[in-house]
């Protein structure tokens, strides 16, 4: 799995004009499911989403993660993070799970999320979505659940 992760002051989602995901303080965090992923990818990345110390202590200093901050998250899937743009002028999309997988772990996802405690918004999985969000910082990360970065 690969996700975009971004601290957010607010985000929103919508599908032709009707909001089907908001939150205020938290994550905007784009998702994609690749070949290969398992159950063990979700778990790996539900915890780190919701431990990811990524937002201010009292001193200033990266220390807290969503959950200390009472924060929430945005789960957008995204099939285009498994897009491999090194050839040619146009995205290969081979990398990505077929759709049946990718929905099915992107919704375990969103379940170990909220299992953890963290109220969790989504998109609507294989939409296509309109999403706006005021970043905060900037701060945005990349994570792989291989851990290639």
């Amino acid at each position: 799995m690969r996700a975009v992760i971004q601290r957010v002051l607010q985000a929103e989602v919508e599908i032709n004009g009707q909001t089907v995901g908001k939150i205020d303080k938290g994550l905007l965090v784009y998702l994609s499911v690749g070949k290969g992923d398992t159950i063990k990818d979700a778990e790996f990345m539900a915890e780190k989403l919701v431990n990811l110390r990524i937002f201010a202590d009292e001193a200033g200093k990266m220390n807290r993660s969503v959950l200390d901050v009472g924060g929430a998250i945005l789960l957008v899937s995204n099939f285009t993070l498994h897009g491999d743009c090194r050839k040619g002028r146009r995205p290969g999309f081979d990398a990505a799970a077929e759709p049946a997988l990718a929905q099915q772990l992107y919704e375990k996802v969103v379940e170990l999320i909220a299992e953890q405690g963290v109220a969790v918004e989504r998109g609507i999985f294989g939409k296509y979505m309109q999403v706006s969000s005021i970043n905060d910082g900037p701060v945005t990360f990349l994570l792989n659940s291989s851990r290639l970065f």
